[in-house]
């Protein structure tokens, strides 16, 4: 290396270094800004994660970038400036669908940062529980994927419960072949129902005689993929590390863009983002008459209220009876959602409110 090189190196060197300290000068105060808006919120009892903020903040970084650097890196790097911050003011307990390395737990610090206390929990009936009697502060379930749809258990989990929806988080899914075994000597797939379904086609193309066998999650079938010679598992790369498996095949989804979307609950009433950027939750039974649906959906339309999804279930309160689960563009305190919401009563037997949020891909 010539000395012109090393003399350029070293210039860009030392410059980095003095960003650097200017940049931990900078993170620190802004820290203890955080810390003094920590101490407001304790005093007024105010909840010390803000979905709202956040997606504020998100967005402004969005806007300041020069374009340099990624938004999706950027985002990520304030996410855990956020999440370090928030740990200063308060330790939060986060649940989530266990065990460590399940894609709920990527999925919550993806919406957290890693600088919390995560809890994993044995069932998403369980996650409820642990946030209703207040040992969590908040809970992150698996609510649908873009390829097998909806999970079911955590429909209806929220209708049960009294906890809000406060913020949804995307989360891409690539599914990996885990075992210990060559592919030639596999005889069954242990994961989580909807892995499994998300890989049906992969699986009976590549592993026509192995069994499919439901695990309670795609960690716990890793796990067992772990000890047992012979048995595979689809799991996250993330889970490798773990349980000493190896990779015996990547991206193993039929679906290339395979997202999952999760929710976060807790007792947070997230405030309105505006400009359309909010996302309302209900489910509600409609009156057995004639043109019941039509009058519902026209509560929304004659508002100009866009609704994102719609989904019936089984209430499993009578045969043949079901509720319906709606997404809609707004929040729960637009002028517009609350006249349709008030007109609703008339049409349904049974009308809730399962939170309003920010509409963003966390």
């Amino acid at each position: 290396m010539t000395d012109n090189i090393q003399n350029k190196l070293e210039e860009s060197r030392q410059a980095i270094d003095s960003i650097d300290r200017e940049v931990v000068r900078l993170l620190s105060e802004r820290v203890s800004h955080a810390v003094k808006i920590g101490k407001i919120k304790h005093a007024s009892d105010a909840d010390f994660y803000d979905p709202t903020r956040e997606a504020e903040v998100m967005d402004k970084i969005s806007a300041l970038n020069p374009g340099s650097i990624p938004d999706k890196t950027l985002r990520a790097i304030y996410r855990e400036v956020i999440s370090g911050s928030i740990s200063l003011e308060k330790v939060l307990v986060i649940a989530y669908l266990g065990p460590e390395a399940t894609y709920t737990h990527q999925a919550a610090v993806r919406s957290f940062g890693a600088s919390l206390d995560y809890r994993p929990m044995k069932t998403i009936s369980d996650v409820f529980a642990e946030v209703e009697q207040g040992d969590a502060d908040y809970g992150v379930i698996p609510i649908e994927n873009s390829t097998e749809g909806a999970v079911f258990h955590s429909m209806d989990r929220l209708v049960e419960s009294d906890l809000k929806i406060c913020s949804q988080v995307y989360l891409p899914i690539e599914h990996c072949l885990l075992s210990s075994s060559s592919g030639d000597t596999i005889r069954a797939v242990h994961s989580k129902d909807q892995a499994l379904g998300q890989c049906r086609e992969w699986l009976r193309r590549n592993l026509p005689e192995a069994a499919l066998v439901e695990a309670t999650s795609t960690a716990a079938a890793a796990e067992l993929a772990s000890r047992e010679p012979g048995v595979a598992a689809i799991a996250s790369e993330l889970t490798t590390g773990l349980y000493n498996l190896e990779i015996r095949e990547r991206g193993i989804q039929d679906k290339s863009g395979n997202v999952t979307r999760f929710l976060v609950v807790g007792k947070t009433l997230a405030k309105p983002l505006g400009d359309g950027r909010d996302k309302t939750s209900l489910v509600l039974s409609m009156k057995d008459e004639c043109g019941a649906l039509q009058r519902v959906l026209e509560s929304f339309a004659s508002r100009g209220i866009n609704l994102s999804k719609i989904e019936s279930r089984p209430s499993r309160k009578k045969a043949w009876d079901y509720i319906f689960f709606i997404d809609l563009l707004g929040h729960y305190t637009d002028e517009p959602v609350q006249a349709a919401l008030s007109e609703l009563e008339s049409h349904c037997s049974f009308v809730k409110w399962l939170g309003s949020y920010p509409n963003v891909e966390a």
